[in-house]
């Protein structure tokens, strides 16, 4: 049995209005497909699907949605016609390609993606996207933009407009395989054909610039670690957090800021990467008991260890947010900080994992075992991670010639 409605889902625009879907279920699953109208929850009739009287041009509104409901329902007779049976996948693809043909603007179905990516809590993702997009649409003079439009000549001019905007490869390699990801997310939904795939002759892995990465000796952790702050109070969070960071094997800034008291059992921390959603216990060195139980007897009334998010049960959006904020003011402290260690290297929030991966190369310890404890998919990540490391090793080897 199947059913079609129009619904508001619920998920509020900055305009205070709700996006009008239609949503097809069958066999108990659903899925849905934007219209080209938003609705207060005033002018909605949840009940019938329908605008009510309180919304200006009700009628009009309502019959253009009895139409996209009819064309719905003829895909679905077509289908059962010509195959017998069919999927809400099946459904998908007849009604994005055949009954919406404008979701072949790329600007169309990039805000159903984002927004799915929102509603899913994959809010860093959504940056990201949303950042890709409001470049492409800067490019492209805030004009319609067709996927068939953007041949490896489009992606070129596209380049090109990056660096003139003072891109890097690293960041211009970030748009580019976001875009990537859009096309493929199309051709799997049957909106686009593989044909129109422009990154076959656009190649990404030629844009291979990245930030150098950066690491601290052991010598340096130890400075930060004893630094007396007593002339720098609003500096001990940031030591604290960068310390933390590196003695749970290079921890990142979102986990640190997600971690829960929860987390933490006896002599362990049990947590999950977001990057990667890989596992990890680690057990609790010193200088990591000392930071947890300065922030014991300072508790922020919320379950949070660190004083980084002041209330419990924020949404994504609100997470993304935060994380933002707190991250550049993190960063800009961590500079002041080096700064009063005396130490003259730059200093990031990803230079204590960096910083965690060279000390244990510069121990002795075995890659594999650094390859492991970082949470690295293959021992081959780990050996291009720590290849663009400082390596001072070589450096001292390289002695023994004078």
């Amino acid at each position: 049995m199947i059913s079609f409605k129009t619904i508001l889902k619920k998920k509020k625009l900055s305009s205070g209005k709700y996006p009008v879907y239609l949503r097809i279920t069958k066999d108990r699953k659903s899925i849905f497909f934007r219209t080209p109208y938003t609705s207060l929850e005033k002018e909605w009739d949840a009940k019938q699907g329908k605008f009510n009287k309180h919304s200006p041009d009700y009628l009009k509104k309502n019959r253009l949605l009895l139409k996209f409901v009819d064309r719905a329902t003829e895909i679905v007779t077509e289908l059962e016609q010509q195959r017998g049976y069919y999927s809400l996948f099946d459904i998908e693809n007849a009604m994005r390609v055949n009954a919406n043909p404008t979701y072949k603007n790329i600007f169309n179905f990039w805000e159903e993606v984002i927004g799915d990516m929102i509603q899913s809590g994959n809010t860093g993702n959504a940056r990201v996207n949303r950042d890709t997009s409001t470049s492409l649409k800067k490019f492209n003079k805030n004009k319609p933009l067709y996927f068939e439009e953007i041949t490896p000549a489009c992606l070129e001019k596209y380049e090109i407009h990056l660096r003139s905007n003072n891109g890097t490869d690293g960041g211009i390699s970030v748009r580019m395989r976001t875009l990537r990801a859009l096309f493929n997310n199309a051709i799997k939904k049957g909106l686009i054909k593989k044909e129109t795939y422009p990154f076959m002759v656009y190649r990404i892995s030629k844009l291979k610039g990245k930030g150098i990465k950066r690491a601290l000796t052991f010598e340096d952790i130890q400075k930060i670690f004893s630094q007396d702050l007593s002339d720098h109070p609003h500096l001990i969070n940031t030591r604290n957090y960068f310390v933390f960071s590196f003695y749970t094997r290079g921890m990142n800034f979102a986990d640190m800021m997600k971690l829960t008291w929860d987390n933490i059992s006896d002599d362990k921390i049990y947590y999950t990467r977001s990057k990667t959603k890989t596992n990890f216990h680690i057990k609790i060195l010193p200088p990591v008991r000392e930071i947890l139980d300065y922030y014991k007897i300072r508790p922020n009334n919320t379950k949070y260890v660190f004083p980084i998010l002041l209330k419990d049960k924020l949404t994504p959006t609100q997470l993304e947010n935060r994380k933002k904020k707190i991250l550049r003011q993190y960063n800009k402290e961590l500079k002041e900080t080096a700064a009063v260690c005396g130490i003259n290297k730059p200093v990031s929030s990803y230079v204590a994992r960096h910083s965690y991966a060279n000390c244990l190369k510069q121990k002795g310890i075995s890659t594999d075992i650094i390859s492991e404890s970082m949470g690295h998919q293959n021992i081959a990540v780990t050996q291009a991670y720590l290849k663009e490391l400082d390596n001072s090793l070589i450096d001292d080897a390289m002695e023994v010639l004078l």
